[in-house]
């Protein structure tokens, strides 16, 4: 039996600062939830363990456990609203550069593992865990076609911030792409993470050089969404000299 909480890191990343009673409640229910599917999972597979069987563990019906995920798949992949709100915030503040706004969401969700990891009795078993968990998640084709279709909300969500911020249609090529770009950046963090995980390093050795791949991608992105910037500004007139003097050309 281990004596890691390894699922403590998923909580930190998006854990409210203030809640009323209720709204606590519910989610520590949610918590206790996916915290037993997982270990369960880990344990006996994915395909091993039924839902019913998760209910009992945790003292609750089945109706209840899909009243809190409404699929078996997102019992262990919870955490795509709390980075869609992320997503959404980060994006819509127009002066902020969408690549600064997204490395800040992964750095939080970085920060979540590393200092989890750091905080544990016994830091390199709590990083096996994390590998354990990346692998369930590659090894199980439900998991990775239900990872797919969260993947394809989230640039759904950055399409339609982005957009906005140019007077475009989310479906446009421009926010389409540029959202695919960005997200592309997490399965970047993901797998170096775990190239990382496996040799030996602190957490705080982790953490910067996740971090030094992560920027590295987002630099080529960053030179491709110079062009996106420009589309949301107005254009700026250029200069044309008519007799002696210059005067501005409307545009177009």
């Amino acid at each position: 039996m281990s004596t890691v909480d390894w699922t403590g890191w998923r909580r930190q990343v998006g854990e409210p600062a203030a809640e009323g009673l209720r709204e606590r409640k519910k989610r520590l229910m949610r918590q206790r939830l996916t915290d037993t599917a997982t270990e369960m999972f880990l344990e006996h597979g994915f395909d091993g363990v039924r839902v019913a069987e998760i209910a009992q563990a945790c003292g609750v019906s089945e109706k209840t456990v899909f009243n809190y995920f409404p699929t078996k798949e997102s019992l262990i992949l919870d955490l795509d609203e709390t980075t869609m709100a992320a997503l959404r915030t980060g994006l819509a503040v127009p002066d902020h550069c969408p690549v600064d706004a997204v490395l800040r969401v992964l750095s939080d969700e970085l920060h979540g593992m590393t200092s989890w990891i750091a905080a544990q009795d016994d830091p390199a078993q709590a990083a096996a865990m994390i590998r354990r968990f990346r692998e369930l998640i590659r090894s199980t084709p439900s998991l990775r076609a239900y990872h797919r279709d969260m993947t394809d909300r989230l640039i759904g969500v950055a399409a339609e911030a982005l957009a906005r911020r140019t007077g475009m249609s989310p479906d446009d090529p421009e926010p389409q792409i540029a959202a695919t770009a960005l997200l592309g950046l997490w399965p970047i963090q993901f797998r170096s993470l775990g190239k990382h995980l496996e040799s030996v390093r602190t957490p705080e050795q982790v953490h910067k050089a996740v971090t030094a791949d992560v920027r590295r991608a987002a630099k080529l992105i960053e030179a491709g969404l110079v062009s996106f910037k420009a589309l949301g500004e107005p254009p700026i007139p250029t200069l044309a000299k008519h007799s002696g003097q210059e005067r501005a050309l409307p545009p177009g």
